[in-house]
C-alpha cells in the first residue's frame, strides 16, 4: 500500500488554486478569542487613543474594559475607536445569524 502525503491528495482532489483560496477563507475564520485590553494592545492602541476616538473620558475606558457586562452602543463606540466594526451573531447548533439592528 503506497502512503501519499496529505498535501498531495487536497492538491490533487480540489487543484492548488481552491486549496489556496480555501486556506486563506479558514483563516480568516478562525476564531480569537480577547478580552478587551488584550484586543486593544494588540492594535498597538493606548487607553487615552482610544478615549479621544470614541469621545470619552479615559476613566470610562479603563472602567469599562474591566466591567464583566458591556452596553451594545459603548461596546460598539470602543470597537469603532480600534478602528473595527461590531457585529452580533446567534449560534444555533451548526448556524451562525448575523443579527442587524442591534
Amino acid at each position: 500500500m503506497k502512503l501519499h502525503k496529505w498535501e498531495d491528495l487536497a492538491r490533487s482532489r480540489v487543484g492548488s488554486e481552491k486549496l489556496k483560496k480555501l486556506r486563506t477563507q479558514a483563516q480568516a475564520e478562525v476564531a480569537l478569542e480577547v478580552n478587551l485590553p488584550e484586543l486593544r494592545k494588540a492594535l498597538g492602541k493606548t487607553q487615552l487613543e482610544i478615549s479621544n476616538a470614541a469621545k470619552m473620558a479615559q476613566a470610562k475606558v479603563s472602567e469599562f474594559e474591566r466591567r464583566g457586562d458591556h452596553t451594545l452602543s459603548v461596546l460598539r463606540r470602543y470597537i469603532e475607536a480600534l478602528g473595527g466594526k461590531l457585529e452580533i451573531s446567534a449560534i444555533f447548533k451548526n448556524k451562525r445569524v448575523r443579527l442587524k439592528g442591534v
